[in-house]
């Protein structure tokens, strides 16, 4: 009786997902359906070798000369960001992907931006980010999905395409700090408008791509091959993982723990949504690359040479 009363309480709370055909049902909050059981209910990919989310490792970070800047197109269009829903496991933005498009980075090609989603845990004072940086855990993280150009913008044609190089995911880590920019503000305003699962609005006025990400140095970043965070757990992802964190207030991040909510089926009592995110997965053998560390010039070089002799000659 135990084990079909938290069947069934699973059953409630998982959202589904389109897997080759068939629906499985995962979660984040209940043991039979989270994190832990997703390498069993889809097998396919999710128990595969290059998993995502990832602990990045500092000290073993390699140099790739080729990680140079991106060029973005369309991040400051304030008509890209098209819906904003909530979608039972997080918050979700559909971009316009025929006015963006990132390249460069070393990314193989041009890539379009879909979509935007979010990552929590409970509150501004706990863990929620999906990526660990030395075992650190950020507050939120945001990802940024996009698909490579030769797709069209379909989704579904990228993951039926086993291409590891389909899709190309920009994550950054958000803190708690001084807030720097209204627009934060402006975004988590619109929860209110959306605070159950399947609501949704078009209210996204002013809101632009750079200005979420403002006073962010998109020039330093970790990169690797992994897969979706979430069920199917499809190995098609570019990870891209920026160094700089977004900045804002407390409050903004508060907000996504204490106004959204999932409405378990036959329940009249809706759930907070919280702790919405993976658990670090192995590495298994992958190297993690970044740009490599300056060298000293030989400019520098000479003057902390030539101190160092008039140093040691003082003490003679």
């Amino acid at each position: 009786m135990i084990v079909l009363l938290v069947t069934c309480l699973a059953a409630l709370l998982c959202p589904s997902v389109h897997v080759q055909g068939s629906s499985v049902e995962w979660c984040y909050h209940v043991p039979a359906c989270n994190f832990t059981n997703w390498t069993q209910i889809a097998p396919q990919f999710c128990n595969g070798s290059r998993q995502s989310p990832i602990n990045i490792v500092t000290t073993s970070v390699q140099g790739n000369p080729n990680l140079t800047s991106f060029n973005f197109t369309g991040f400051n269009d304030n008509s890209t960001f098209t819906l904003i829903a909530n979608s039972e496991d997080s918050v979700v933005v559909t971009l316009n992907s025929s006015k963006m498009t990132v390249q460069g980075g070393d990314l193989p090609g041009l890539y379009n931006p879909i979509q935007l989603k979010l990552h929590w845990g409970n509150g501004s004072s706990s863990n929620g980010s999906e990526h660990t940086v030395d075992g650190k855990q950020y507050p939120m993280e945001l990802q940024i999905l996009n698909v490579h150009s030769k797709y069209n913008g379909n989704l579904t044609a990228a993951l039926n395409a086993s291409d590891s190089t389909a899709l190309a995911v920009f994550s950054f880590f958000i803190e708690g700090a001084k807030n720097l920019t209204n627009t934060w503000d402006n975004l988590t305003s619109v929860l209110s408008s959306i605070p159950n699962s399947g609501n949704s609005t078009s209210t996204m006025n002013q809101i632009t791509m750079d200005s979420l990400l403002e006073v962010v140095d998109r020039t330093k970043y970790y990169r690797y091959q992994g897969s979706l965070s979430i069920p199917s757990c499809n190995e098609a992802v570019i990870w891209t993982v920026f160094k700089d964190t977004i900045k804002v207030s407390q409050d903004v991040i508060n907000r996504f723990s204490t106004i959204l909510n999932f409405k378990p089926v036959g329940s009249s009592s809706p759930v907070l949504m919280t702790n919405n995110f993976r658990g670090v997965q192995l590495l298994n053998g992958r190297v993690v690359t970044s740009q490599p560390s300056a060298a000293p010039s030989s400019a520098a070089t000479s003057t902390i040479s030539i101190i160092t002799v008039l140093l040691l000659s003082s003490l003679f």
